[in-house]
């Protein structure tokens, strides 16, 4: 009995790990997608569901492999493997494209979009495509916008209540310019810094201040090494979901179209999870940060405070760009 109980077993095994091998071989496009976050966060689910939702829809001709957590290096790194081809989709932050291609900075001007529902008509729209369209004169082709809410900062200086509190504290920023130039303005001493880098700088003093959304904010634990968060709904922390441009064209229309279908999901319910996700945060980090929000005085003069910045860069962005998001935003000129 127990020889035929291993016999059994051992066919029973060759079989799964031959169900196994059929299943991999199947696979007709095996993509990459990588990412710096860490899967708690509302973009890390929807990566997984993203990844769940292609490999089922297309019946297994498309497998994605999920690199959390910076695996492979930080956006500015995934966005050039990106584009040789080493990785082959991404959710990098439009802040951080702008290196590559500068038109994406324009989602990054401080105060631009000053709420949701905003925010889904410019980067869901002919605007949001137009600037999309932008990656492909890089290796990209950029398929719609994921998000992480909108930012706001932190520090340990002191309660931000206007532009001036600002003055002379050392915030961490990401590799972008114009967020770099946007605190040079506000009258910070802006140090850039890797996503991952930045608990250790928070504690140890490198900077005393940073800028991201709440869910960042609490799954990067920032706020066990910050005294104060100000909701400054400042920018809109937008992700750029993109493809190297020879893997998406690899795949035939009906392919595209599974992924295309999981992309839009993928960025609804990152969307969905930030939302659901703020107001649990902020009742669990309360008891260990002081939060304040801006009063509509001290919000109107972070406006004024900020159109320097969509000055320095209308020539970068291009005249034409700004004047369309204006147009979509209410904003004159």
């Amino acid at each position: 009995m127990k020889n035929k109980l291993s016999k059994a077993t051992l066919v029973a095994a060759i079989a799964a790990a031959s169900l196994g091998m059929g299943q991999a071989q199947a696979a007709e496009y095996t993509f990459r997608f990588a990412h710096v976050l860490i899967e708690d966060t509302p973009n890390g689910q929807a990566a997984l569901r993203f990844k769940q939702e292609v490999e089922e829809n297309s019946d297994g001709r498309i497998r994605i492999d999920v690199l959390p957590a910076a695996q492979v290096g930080g956006d500015v790194e995934i966005i050039e493997q990106i584009q040789m081809g080493l990785i082959d989709i991404g959710i990098p932050p439009t802040a951080t494209l702008g290196n590559f291609e500068p038109r994406l900075q324009i989602l990054d001007l401080p105060f631009l979009i000053s709420d949701y529902d905003t925010m889904v008509k410019v980067l869901d729209g002919d605007v949001g495509r137009e600037i999309l369209d932008t990656l492909e004169a890089h290796n990209m082709y950029g398929v719609n916008f994921w998000g992480a809410g909108f930012r706001h900062m932190s520090n340990n200086e002191r309660p931000v209540e206007g532009p001036d509190d600002l003055e002379r504290i050392r915030m961490r920023t990401m590799q972008a310019p114009i967020i770099i130039s946007t605190y040079q303005n506000f009258g910070a001493n802006a140090t850039a810094m890797a996503f991952t880098e930045v608990y250790n700088g928070l504690q140890q003093g490198v900077v005393s201040g940073q800028e991201n959304p709440l869910a960042n904010i609490y799954t990067m634990r920032f706020h066990e090494v910050q005294d104060y968060l100000t909701l400054t709904n400042h920018a809109y922390h937008g992700y750029a979901a993109v493809m190297n441009s020879d893997s998406w064209n690899s795949l035939p229309e009906d392919l595209q179209e599974v992924m295309r279908e999981a992309f839009d999901n993928g960025r609804d319910l990152a969307r969905e999870l930030t939302l659901q996700d703020e107001e649990r945060i902020l009742e669990a980090i309360q008891d260990e940060i002081a939060i304040n929000e801006l009063s509509p005085e001290a919000r109107e003069a972070f406006i004024e405070a900020s159109m320097p910045v969509h000055r320095e860069y209308e020539s970068v962005v291009t005249t034409e760009l700004l004047h369309k998001v204006y147009d979509e935003v209410g904003i004159s000129y």
